[in-house]
């Protein structure tokens, strides 16, 4: 769908999921931020809750005009067709309600058909590549922008990546390792979306083989994530722990979306701990959760005691903080920058949430359609929104 047929739509941007906790501080960070005239809606499937919702926006932003109007949209994501309803009056919905492989797909389906851009907040890698075998080529049709990941997976590794390898020739081969660090609570939708992915191995390689098979490669180019050993890192003195989630996925696609990311681009993403003891304990967990998901009544006994609508005060928010340092290299040149910002499962991933969906209903972005990457689709304008926002990209070497 061209972008100015666009242009007539009621609505620019909807928040899907408004009533739960990450989905209250986006609508929280939208009612705060969003620019005068900025057309946008709150939705879910209850009415009562949605009216909540607004009336507290309404309490805790008495200087912002037109709250006591914003407008509640009634949703479900087991409802195709109020979905389909909702893709087609906005310019991009933004979604909170996961676990994406659960409850994500008809959305994902409405907003392709409907030309609508769409952005979530999923880390599930069989959801993001069953998402690009069956609904990739219908967004690229339509014109829609398929935006996953866009809280703290995977916008501080994918931004990051971006912003170094713009400080390192891009006519050479460029090998990128990321080193994330943090001091915070992680959402429990994230817990619950990573226990569900832990859980089914066998289906994550099918999604990813299915892919394989659809996805073109870049022409003359190549570029890929590559899996390293616990080891020490000699430039930051940390004991690195491989960490085998969605983010190094994220920045390999945008490496072989974008030419400046060289010829060859290689990238490691790690968890960096102080001291080896650490490591050891965070391997060790990571290792205890993987084989908990294997097993039904365990995996259900904890996802039982963490709920993905639930989530610290404001208080405990405040004191957290991540920081993700990049090391990288081409050419004989070699360059550390860092990503860092506060609470990463929560604040700063609703305001990268919101930011994303503005982004892509208000900027210049480049002309792309399909499921594409945070950096492949907004790229220059959203670091520079998230850098207004507080978050910090710099070079520190």
């Amino acid at each position: 769908m061209p972008r100015d047929t666009r242009e007539s739509r009621e609505l620019d941007v909807v928040l899907f999921g408004a009533t739960g906790f990450t989905g209250q501080l986006t609508a929280a960070y939208l009612a705060e931020h969003a620019p005068a005239g900025l057309r946008w809606a709150i939705a879910g499937r209850n009415a009562t809750k949605l009216a909540a919702v607004r009336d507290a926006l309404v309490a805790g932003h008495p200087d912002r005009a037109g709250l006591a109007d914003l407008e509640l949209v009634e949703a479900d994501s087991s409802d195709p067709a109020s979905l389909a309803a909702l893709a087609t009056r906005t310019k991009v919905v933004a979604t909170t309600v996961g676990p994406y492989l659960s409850y994500g797909e008809p959305l994902v389906a409405a907003c392709a058909e409907a030309g609508t851009d769409y952005v979530d907040l999923t880390g599930e890698p069989e959801f993001v590549d069953r998402m690009y075998v069956a609904h990739h080529a219908t967004a690229s049709a339509s014109g829609a922008r398929i935006v996953h990941a866009c809280g703290f997976d995977s916008i501080p590794h994918d931004l990051g990546a971006y912003f170094t390898v713009q400080q390192l020739p891009s006519d050479q081969p460029i090998t990128l390792r990321g080193v994330v660090r943090s001091g915070g609570r992680f959402s429990g939708g994230t817990f619950h979306s990573a226990m569900t992915a832990m859980s089914r191995p066998l289906q994550m390689k099918e999604a990813r083989s299915e892919r394989r098979a659809l996805e073109p490669r870049p022409a003359g180019r190549s570029s890929r994530s590559v899996g390293a050993r616990p080891t020490r890192d000699p430039d930051l003195g940390y004991w690195l722990l491989p960490l085998p989630t969605i983010d190094p996925l994220v920045v390999a696609r945008s490496g072989a979306a974008l030419a400046s990311y060289g010829p060859e681009f290689r990238y490691s993403h790690f968890a960096g701990c102080k001291t080896l003891r650490y490591a050891v304990g965070g391997a060790s967990a990571v290792t205890a959760l993987g084989v908990a998901a294997q097993v039904g009544p365990v995996r259900r006994a904890l996802l039982g005691r963490v709920s993905p609508g639930d989530g610290p005060d404001a208080g405990r928010r405040a004191k957290s903080w991540f920081t993700v340092d990049f090391i990288g290299t081409a050419g004989g040149r070699s360059v550390h920058t860092r990503v860092s910002g506060g609470d990463p499962g929560y604040d700063e991933t609703a305001k990268m949430l919101a930011e994303s969906a503005m982004c892509l209903a208000l900027d210049d972005n480049p002309p792309t359609s399909g499921q594409v990457t945070t950096a492949q689709a907004m790229g220059d304008h959203l670091l520079a929104r998230l850098q207004e926002a507080g978050m910090r990209f710099e070079v520190v070497g």
